[in-house]
């Protein structure tokens, strides 16, 4: 009777100061949920639209919503007849649907700026050889357009495309540097647009330009062979919890119902849920080095 009693109190307690917090931070609530919707998908669509690909609005929105909603009551099914904790992590899954487009398009799309800076040594090589022939810029960027292959064919394309409409080379450079936020993409756009207003050795540059990518790129690759047990380990020590948490579950259930039958054990479950994301955002953060 006591420990139904303290069990009681507990859940009210966590209920009245749940309501509490939600009353007074609910218009923050809202504009994040607002944000993380509605947001996603305009964030989504705008990279997709910056890698070339033509999609129906209305369809990501309704593949977006798929994605979330099911997710949700796939985990929600997972947990029946157990409504609560079907609900709790239904809840928890449906927002982490709604942000795994993002982060998809997030991998794509750095994966295509770092493409487009790999090929910027061959581009490079090809503007330089072609100015020295007497060429003007936008001539050796047509060269590449021919003899490269996408991305940088893609953009230096759209770059031509927009100074025959009348934009000017500058302006266009400038939207490329706006599409591919990469240092070394900032650095030939400036270049050019030095270069061109007060004059200079172009090819040179674009040969220095070479240079100091390819040694960026040394770099970068020794950076990623030094941090690489680290990030290994993150990955280990994050998926060392849940893999117990399964192991046990096919072991001995009844060992761990109390996290997900009781008040007590879904509070300790969801602190662990929240250490964890922390714990993967900092060693991410540690890990990862700019170079």
């Amino acid at each position: 009777m006591s420990f139904f009693l303290n069990d009681f109190v507990f859940t009210v307690s966590i209920g009245a100061l749940t309501f509490i917090v939600i009353y007074f931070n609910v218009d923050k609530m809202m504009a994040f949920l607002q944000r993380k919707s509605l947001g996603n998908l305009e964030y989504v669509a705008q990279k997709l639209d910056l890698m070339f690909v033509d999609i129906d609005k209305k369809r990501l929105t309704y593949a977006m919503w798929a994605l979330s909603l099911g997710l949700g009551f796939l985990f929600f099914l997972i947990f029946w007849p157990n409504y609560f904790v079907g609900i709790f992590f239904a809840i928890i899954f449906t927002l982490l649907g709604w942000q795994i487009p993002k982060y998809i398009v997030d991998y794509l799309y750095e994966k295509r700026c770092s493409k487009f800076v790999d090929q910027m040594v061959d581009s490079m090589t090809i503007m330089a050889n072609g100015i020295k022939s007497g060429l003007s810029a936008p001539q050796a960027m047509e060269r590449v357009v021919e003899h490269m292959q996408n991305p940088i064919s893609q953009e230096f394309a759209l770059v031509l495309s927009q100074t025959r409409l009348g934009v000017s080379l500058e302006e266009a450079l400038n939207s490329l540097g706006t599409r591919l936020p990469k240092p070394d993409v900032q650095m030939f756009v400036v270049a050019v647009n030095i270069l061109k207003e007060t004059g200079g050795n172009m090819a040179e540059t674009f040969s220095t330009i070479t240079e100091t990518i390819r040694e960026r790129q040394k770099i970068q690759r020794k950076i990623e062979a030094l941090t690489s047990q680290g990030i290994m380990q993150g990955v280990i020590l994050t998926l060392v919890p849940f893999v117990l948490l399964c192991v046990f579950f096919f072991i001995d259930p009844n060992f761990i119902k109390p996290l997900f039958n009781t008040t007590l054990g879904l509070v300790f479950l969801f602190v662990m849920l929240m250490l964890q994301v922390i714990g993967g955002l900092v060693i991410r953060k540690l890990v990862k080095i700019e170079v």
